[in-house]
Order: C-alpha cells, then structure tokens, then sequence
C-alpha cells in the first residue's frame, strides 16, 4: 500500500524537521524564533506571547528561545512603550543577518531537491505551497 499524499507531506516535514546534528538543531532554534520574532514585528508588537503563538509552543518555551537569541545578539527584549511590565522583541541587525544567511541556504538546499526540474515546475511547485500555507492558517 503506498502513502497518500498527506502522509507524504507530513513525512517531508518530519524528515526536514529533526535534523540530528546538536550545532544545525541550535541554529534551527535561533532561526525559528528570530524569523517568529520578525514576522510578528510585521503584524504587531512582538512579545513573548505573540512569539509563542507564532511558533506554536508555551510562553516559557518562547521565552527561553528568546532569551538564547537575545544572548547571541540576534534579538533585543527591551520593555514597551507606554508599559513597563510589557517586554517587546525587536530583531537586531546581526538577527538579520542571520535571516539573509538562512534564507540563501533554504534556496540553496530547494535548488538542490529541485534539480533537474524546469523553471515552469519550480514555479508552479511555489505557488502550490504557497496555496497550502495560505489554507492553513486559521482564518480558513
């Protein structure tokens, strides 16, 4: 019996997903919550909270990440405008710098799965999943 497709899609995310080496499992971690934290930037004022709905775990969990990121200098927890007791997240230039690399990695390693496939299909492969992640968010 061959998989479905969902299971093949859910079996792509899991391979994707655990990545053995302790230093590429670490810097997974700081990419995750430094492009949560910006992409939440874009949206509102990034929290802890917001981070934590935004990566999908709990407000401790969210809050250690950060506190990693914060320590490596790609982020910047400093307490809100107008509220003291309200921490905000800010990404800092070396978070950015961060994003630029992993992006132009993600390219790379798509470019690399990719091979051999014409520019047609690559397109139409991106707006497939485009659409997906579209549908999964809540407001579907």
């Amino acid at each position: 019996m061959s998989a479905g497709p969902g299971q093949v899609l859910f079996e792509f995310v899991r391979h994707w997903s655990r990545r053995t080496a302790p230093e590429v499992a670490e810097q997974g971690r700081l990419v995750l919550v430094v492009e949560s934290v910006y992409a939440v930037s874009g949206r509102r004022a990034a929290t802890i909270n917001a981070v934590a709905h935004e990566i999908g775990i709990d407000q401790s969990g969210a809050s250690r990440m950060v506190k990693e990121a914060t320590a490596a200098g790609y982020l910047e927890l400093r307490a809100a405008d107008g509220d003291a007791r309200r921490r905000e997240v800010s990404v800092t230039d070396a978070g950015l710098e961060l994003l630029e690399q992993a992006h132009a990695w993600q390219e790379e390693v798509f470019e690399q799965l990719t091979t051999g496939w014409s520019e047609r299909r690559r397109t139409q492969f991106r707006r497939d999943l485009l659409s997906l992640l579209e549908r999964s968010h809540p407001s579907h």
